[in-house]
């Protein structure tokens, strides 16, 4: 990243003029690309340019504010992390905001783009930016090449100088590393919004879901699998790990993971294999699925990454299926809805009705207004289209 900025005559010239050191630019480039792995984006290096510039708040907009929906701001100022009037610039002064539509990835002061004297004349400075002491603002626009748009500002108060050419040179280097930086956050969120999904779709369908690393110690597992696990009844954790109740099932499960884990560092071929375990309670074994988990072809050297994963399956778990998505799915009545989501959990005909305390001539009432909706005839038949429908990812 140094050497880029070295080798390229125009930042080399605007760095030179900026007052900063090469060990403090450095670790200014360190901050703005790990700040996509911080709870709070990027909020380290804003908290160093605000030192470094000696600005009273510096922000980054993520999430521009507007009618429909809030702003969203990583600030770095002398309250911390809060701006003082934040909410009521979400809320109302955002449309008095004149320091909008700024040239893309170039670094402008709020007078460069207004003209001398009319910024301090606005509406926005005078009703809310005077109060909480904001005289000075640099500023840039980034706008990625996914059409990722933010806001980049700096600010200082009314007692200290304006933004000098030096100021600017600096911001004008650290620009390109922000908007990569900007860019990797957003795909890191786009991934992290479909992981979200899929492992809520795996919750909703009642499968316990544990990822290991190539040692067989535990990395990760969903709400299902911790309430299996807990249970202790036929697996469970073990030294970090996990390990089953009869020697016999735990020989093959073992060597099943192994043998998974092999695959994941390429000196075998992937595994997917399927066993179930006997539980000492006496219910319904579980369903056990071990798959392994490929290095992808440019994965690092890793020994922390998920190799394998564990898919467990306890049938006797009844299904968490959305009243609201099976009446909207099938166009049933509120009774029906309930019989048919009795019938799903593997309920009898009569069990269901005592459960739902109807008597039985109106649970089979119901049962065949929720054939005739459905276009079934057979009761073996609806609970197949039931369970193979989308109602468990309601």
């Amino acid at each position: 990243m140094l050497m880029e900025a070295s080798q390229n005559p125009a930042i080399a010239h605007l760095f030179t003029q900026a007052t900063v050191s090469l060990s403090d630019f450095s670790a200014l480039l360190g901050n703005i690309y790990q700040g996509p792995m911080e709870q709070v984006p990027w909020g380290k290096a804003l908290e160093q340019i605000r030192r470094q510039l000696d600005a009273n708040y510096v922000t980054l907009i993520l999430r521009s504010p507007s009618t429909d929906r809030p702003g969203l701001m990583v600030n770095a100022s002398e309250h911390g992390q809060t701006l003082p009037g934040e909410v009521s610039y979400n809320s109302y002064y955002y449309s008095l905001d004149p320091f909008i539509g700024l040239p893309s990835d170039r670094v402008v002061t709020i007078d460069e783009h207004l003209g001398h004297g009319v910024w301090c004349m606005s509406e926005l400075y005078q009703q809310f930016l005077k109060d909480i002491g904001i005289r000075y603002i640099l500023g840039a626009d980034l706008r990625t090449d996914d059409g990722v748009e933010c806001r980049f500002r700096v600010c200082r108060n009314h007692d200290g100088p304006d933004f000098s050419t030096s100021d600017k040179a600096l911001c004008t280097a650290l620009l390109p590393h922000l908007k990569r930086a900007v860019d990797l956050h957003s795909r890191i969120d786009v991934v992290e919004s479909e992981r979200t999904v899929y492992a809520s779709a795996i919750d909703r369908m009642l499968v316990g879901m544990v990822i290991l690393d190539e040692s067989g110690t535990i990395i990760k597992t969903n709400a299902a699998a911790d309430e299996i696990l807990a249970a202790k009844d036929g697996i469970r954790m073990a030294k970090g790990g996990l390990d089953v109740e009869y020697g016999q099932e735990n020989r093959k499960f073992q060597r099943v993971l192994r043998q998974a884990m092999m695959g994941h560092v390429g000196t075998a071929p992937p595994v997917m294999e399927a066993m179930s375990i006997t539980r000492p309670s006496g219910s319904a074994k579980l369903g056990v699925l071990v798959r392994t988990i490929p290095l992808s072809e440019w994965s690092e050297d890793n020994r922390k990454r998920p190799a394998c994963v564990v898919f467990i399956r306890d049938p006797e778990r009844r299904s968490q299926a959305s009243h609201d998505v099976v009446r909207q799915l099938f166009d049933l009545t509120p009774a029906e809805t309930q019989l048919a989501l009795q019938l799903a959990n593997g309920l009898t005909l009569d069990e269901a009705a005592d459960e739902l305390g109807i008597s039985k001539n109106t649970a089979r009432a119901h049962l065949r207004a929720i054939f005739s909706k459905t276009g079934v005839t057979r009761q073996a038949t609806l609970v197949r289209m039931l369970l193979s429908s989308v109602i468990s990812l309601g």
